[in-house]
């Protein structure tokens, strides 16, 4: 079996992909934003593909070749390994992921089946450390934005040994 591969370099936080119909089928299935005639992808969705081998990260030249450590690496965002390890998690089950930094959270998660585009995210989602405290007015502004745009707030903890347990929330009348 071959494998489909493309290529993308790297500038700042984001990877550029070279264009060609295995770039146009990633987007096809919800990775990266179309600027002008570029997919550009996110740092995080770009080392997704990275480990499942479907995606080269290059510098703008194309003369070096970036490994997983180098572009993790690059990476600023605090809590990136555990969002690298929610995000892949949640993309192995076939939920597309896309970011929510408008949002106050760290992820839009569409339920299986729903597009972007098509019908809303279901869920915001904030990333946690397991040692990690949530301060509790920093929690209740995150469920209300989740609330106020007709989403649910999914909280997904990360344990020391890379295990995810999700906690999904959401207002209720009595």
């Amino acid at each position: 079996m071959v494998v489909k591969k493309t290529k993308g370099y790297l500038i700042g936080n984001t990877v550029i992909l070279e264009k060609n119909d295995y770039s146009d089928l990633l987007y096809q299935k919800h990775y990266g934003i179309k600027k002008q005639k570029n997919i550009e992808l996110s740092l995080i969705e770009a080392i997704y593909l990275l480990l499942q081998k479907k995606l080269e990260v290059y510098n703008k030249n194309y003369k070096k070749k970036y490994s997983y450590e180098e572009l993790l690496k690059k990476a600023k965002e605090k809590k990136f390994k555990e969002k690298l390890i929610v995000y892949s998690d949640l993309r192995k089950k076939g939920y597309i992921v896309k970011t929510a930094l408008k949002y106050g959270t760290d992820f839009r998660v569409y339920d299986k089946g729903i597009k972007p585009g098509e019908d809303h995210s279901k869920w915001l989602l904030y990333v946690l450390n397991e040692n990690e405290k949530i301060n509790i007015k920093d929690y209740i502004s995150k469920n209300r934005i989740a609330h106020s745009t007709r989403k649910k707030l999914l909280l997904a903890i990360v344990d020391d040994e890379q295990g995810i347990t999700y906690y999904e929330s959401s207002w209720i009348k009595p």
